[in-house]
């Protein structure tokens, strides 16, 4: 490829941009390399991957994003804290500035595709200041073919423009910060944040509201994975709770790790790369996600380096928690190429309950299965925002909420007509503590937790005995194949057997709390599934 090949002059008008530097067209890996080291965006690392630091923003800013309110779209979106309506005309004046801040600047696009589903895919342009962020949607999208790149048209535009800063007086907006959804204008606006999965992000919010409405389909934050006997998985979970850990099974192929849709056909992959937590990643627990890390092509968010030897440290957490890998899928070496599967035959709901109370799996019912995909629960652990000393239960409906732009009830109805049609097998699986609260017992290990999903994915589980849990309601098996036995009823692992049960009651009442929202919603036995 020539070079003029990659940098043009021309052709974003239709967007408002006029009198860009050089605008470099859907460019390779190699090429956003050399620019990510020549304009200082990054640092490779000994072993070829790029090391980056987003900034203020380490994690996505929740509080910034918003939804232009406009006719198309205004009936339809689940409209509160998290999907906050934001003004036509503000946008419109704020999008002006935000073309004119471009002028004389190089510019990297990305064209692509959302979703591996040729009935469903969207196409994608990513327009970014930043190289790192085009190699970021590089490895997170489908990319395009070169016959599909000759007439490529954007079904939506993502610009994003880390150092423009919105002025919160003038814009309408909460800070400097903001990510702005245009549904009539088909656009979505990013300054202020260099965190990356900003990007992402938007797009995963789009499909939430283009796919189920208008076409049927259930798009779902989750992970999927299928077997030899095309068994496939899926794994709904919220961040930090091992979607991506988990379903990358040595002996099962990938099919995507964040983000599907489920249609009639079956479930396909959104994305075309991956984006894993790697806080102290363990290559034994983890090989497949470990070796990823020394990847040409990966992008390592946040990670610590060694400016010198250029070798990196998984293990530190000095700039945040939240560090994270960006990568083709096919840095996995066991994939499903095509990014599909057929019909779920089991889902697994993942929570990292931090009180320690929740068992490390349990059989759902349907109306279970319901209740808890509605429930979205997780918990916070002392130390991972600002102002937490215990934990704190965290609900996050459909395990997505900042990302459904539609009602909650929408998902559900459609989630649970395929559970029934395909008669899915659901279990909700706790990759949280044991034997005590975070601070007095200790994480689940991965390799029961992957054991106890193998044996449920097989059916192992539901070949052997199980017992009711008194507080939740749940059905516990009472052994598997590598697992302790006592580690699968709770209430076994905790010294203090009174405070298990003072904590567990408070945890129910939780979850009937935040229930009542969606009680209007659902069918009586739906509402009774604890």
């Amino acid at each position: 490829m020539r070079l003029n090949d990659i940098t043009r002059g021309t052709g974003l008008e239709e967007h408002g941009i006029s009198n860009a530097n050089l605008i470099y067209w859907t460019p390779p890996t190699a090429v956003l390399y050399e620019q990510i080291v020549k304009l200082g965006e990054g640092l490779v690392t000994h072993l070829g991957a790029v090391a980056v630091k987003t900034g203020h923003y380490t994690g996505r800013a929740a509080n910034e994003k918003f939804i232009v309110e406009e006719p198309s779209s205004r009936d339809y979106i689940a409209w509160g804290k998290v999907n906050q309506p934001f003004d036509p005309a503000r946008f419109d004046a704020l999008y002006s500035r935000m073309m004119a801040y471009l002028h004389g600047k190089d510019i990297f696009v990305q064209e692509c595709f959302a979703g591996c589903s040729p009935d469903h895919r969207l196409p994608v342009r990513v327009i970014t200041e930043r190289a790192w962020h085009s190699l970021f949607a590089r490895n997170m999208f489908v990319r395009a073919t070169p016959e599909e790149l000759v007439d490529f048209t954007p079904g939506f535009t993502v610009i994003d423009l880390p150092s423009f800063h919105a002025i919160p007086s003038l814009d309408g907006t909460n800070t400097e910060t903001f990510i702005i959804v245009n549904f009539e204008k088909k656009v979505v606006i990013i300054g202020g944040t260099s965190y990356a999965g900003e990007i992402k992000k938007s797009i995963f919010t789009i499909l939430n509201y283009l796919l189920p409405q208008q076409k049927n389909v259930l798009s779902m934050h989750c992970s999927a994975n299928v077997g030899d006997k095309d068994d496939v998985a899926v794994f709904f979970g919220l961040s930090g709770t091992g979607k991506t850990t988990l379903s990358a099974d040595p002996r099962r192929r990938l099919i995507g790790d964040d983000e599907h849709g489920w249609d009639d056909n079956g479930v396909f992959n959104f994305e075309g790369g991956c984006y894993a937590k790697i806080i102290n990643l363990s290559p034994e627990a983890e090989p497949e996600i470990y070796q990823t890390t020394r990847r040409f092509g990966t992008i390592l968010e946040n990670v610590a380096i060694d400016t010198v030897s250029r070798r990196i440290d998984l293990n530190d957490d000095s700039f945040t928690e939240n560090t994270r890998a960006s990568y083709p899928i096919t840095h996995i070496p066991n994939i499903v190429k095509s990014g599909m599967g057929g019909h779920p035959t089991t889902i697994v709901m993942l929570t990292c309950d931090a009180f320690g109370v929740l068992p490390p799996i349990a059989r759902l019912t349907p109306d279970q299965a319901m209740y808890h995909f509605l429930s979205g629960y997780t918990a916070k652990v002392a130390g991972t925002e600002a102002g937490i000393t215990e934990p704190q239960a965290t609900f996050s409906t459909c395990f997505g909420a900042p990302f459904m732009a539609l009602h909650p009830s929408v998902y559900a109805k459609l989630l649970g007509e395929k559970i029934a049609r395909h008669g899915v097998n659901c279990w909700l699986v706790n990759t949280g503590w044991s034997g005590g609260p975070y601070g007095i017992g200790s994480r689940m290990k991965i390799a029961y937790s992957r054991a106890l999903v193998n044996a449920a994915i097989d059916a192992t589980l539901n070949a052997g005995a199980f017992e009711k849990d008194q507080f939740f309601g749940l059905e516990i098996p009472t052994a598997c194949p590598g697992v302790p036995g006592e580690v699968l009823n709770p209430r076994n692992t905790w010294a203090d057997k009174a405070r298990y049960d003072e904590t567990a009651a408070m945890l129910v009442g939780r979850f009937r709390k935040n229930f009542e929202q969606y009680r209007p919603h659902v069918s009586a036995e739906v509402a009774g599934g604890m």
